[in-house]
């Protein structure tokens, strides 16, 4: 298991930002294509073709370029997952982009929290107490 220091987490922030990009995506993909009939989940009967009769719908129009300020990405949702599992970071909720990073503080394991919206890394709890119990940082001397 990783220990994140306070800086260390800090640093990653950025990364972490674009990690999230690509999941939060891949997420949002994953439900619209579930809500417009397009998606088929393992185990469903594959949907039946148009009656003979009847014309086929007309093509989607094509995808909208993404605006010039989203830079391109070389990963995958899975990579991406990966990497943070390879990390030791704890995605908590992805659709608040909610992390923790395990931390040790005087011997004691804690977690250093941030998620989305945030522009550093401010909070820290006690696993036990979850994102209920956060508090701010820095950490103290003694528990």
């Amino acid at each position: 298991m990783k220990y994140w220091t306070v800086d260390e987490a800090q640093a990653y922030i950025p990364r972490l930002r674009l990690l999230l990009g690509v999941i939060r995506r891949a997420k949002n993909l994953v439900v619209s294509a579930r809500g417009n009939g397009h998606a088929v989940l393992p185990g469903a009967p594959l949907p039946a073709g148009p009656p003979p009769s009847e014309s086929p719908p007309p093509e989607p129009p094509a995808p909208a370029t993404p605006p010039m300020s989203e830079s391109p990405v070389s990963f995958d949702a899975k990579e991406a997952l990966a990497e943070l599992e390879d990390e030791g970071i704890i995605l908590r909720d992805p659709e608040r982009g909610l992390i923790d990073f395990t931390a040790l503080h005087n011997g004691r394991e804690v977690l250093l929290c941030w998620q989305l919206g945030e522009d550093e890394l401010a909070w820290w709890h006690f696993p036990e107490d979850g994102f209920a119990g956060r508090r701010p940082l820095p950490l103290p001397p003694e528990f």
